[in-house]
């Protein structure tokens, strides 16, 4: 089971970390494994703003660098309203979890929107997937 609220919560605490100075646009994410850990992230960002790294991709890394392969969901915190993954961080998803649930809420995780990694990023390229499930 999904403990969405925990999720959202974890996702805004780690939004306070962003460090955002060039964009002002806090991003905080907490990522669940199957197994049950979560994995939070927040946007990292350089003056060279293409070496910027995605609160989401911070809380993936974490998590395949302690093992974990396989999620079921993500909360993403930003902004005034709920706000979709990045196109870089959707396909980086995609490579774990196509099915992931993405749970997008605002910075103090009120506004929530949800939806399938799949939907966001429909005929993604990825990694082979047994049949049925194409």
């Amino acid at each position: 089971m999904i403990d969405e609220a925990r999720l959202i919560e974890l996702a805004v605490e780690a939004r306070k970390r962003a460090y955002c100075p060039y964009s002002n646009f806090p991003v905080g994410a907490a990522l669940l494994a199957k197994d049950g850990r979560i994995f939070t992230g927040c946007n990292v960002e350089n003056a060279s703003f293409g070496l910027t790294v995605c609160a989401e991709r911070v809380a993936l890394l974490k998590a395949v660098s302690e093992g974990a392969r396989e999620f079921v969901a993500i909360a993403i915190a930003c902004g005034e309203g709920p706000c979709p993954p990045c196109g870089a961080c959707r396909q980086v998803l995609y490579e774990f979890a196509p099915e992931l649930l993405v749970i997008m809420t605002d910075g103090e995780g009120k506004a929530v929107r949800r939806g399938t990694l799949s939907a966001l990023l429909p005929l993604a390229f990825g990694p082979p997937q047994p049949p049925g499930n194409r």
